[in-house]
């Protein structure tokens, strides 16, 4: 599996403003951050869009969406077609975001909440090993 370039992905993480342990996580550890980030905001819009909370809503799914983002943009799309499998998926979580903003729509928050929750549940499986940070620095070369 590839592991997104922990550079790019340190900075989103500091652009959505979470805890300031990043800069010391490993970069498997900085994925799940990510992820429990992206999850966290999506549990929050669906119950601003429960209560009518139409702006609240709209902040969280734009912090979700840029979350997704600090993903894809850390994918090395030259190690493996897993990472372009992951790129596509995390394009199609980010369109339906939006149309969830747009439309306000639950059923595809809780669509996407399920996807990015099975990512980090396999992910989470893969544990921060040797193996998992041999494949890091494997993915952090320039191509």
């Amino acid at each position: 599996m590839a592991i997104p370039n922990s550079l790019s992905a340190l900075r989103q993480y500091q652009q959505i403003d979470i805890q300031s342990g990043a800069s010391y996580a490993s970069p498997h550890r900085l994925i799940q951050m990510l992820m429990e980030g992206a999850l966290e905001s999506l549990s929050r819009a669906k119950g601003h869009l429960q209560r009518g909370e139409t702006t609240a809503k709209g902040d969280q799914l734009s912090r979700a969406i840029s979350i997704i983002g600090g993903l894809r943009e850390g994918l090395n799309l030259d190690v493996s077609d897993l990472a372009v499998n992951l790129d596509m998926l995390y394009d199609y979580m980010q369109r339906r975001l939006i149309e969830a903003n747009v439309h306000s729509d639950e059923t595809i928050i809780d669509e996407i909440t399920d996807r990015l929750h099975t990512i980090k549940e396999a992910w989470d499986a893969i544990g921060d090993t040797p193996e998992a940070r041999s494949m890091s620095a494997a993915s952090n070369t320039p191509a």
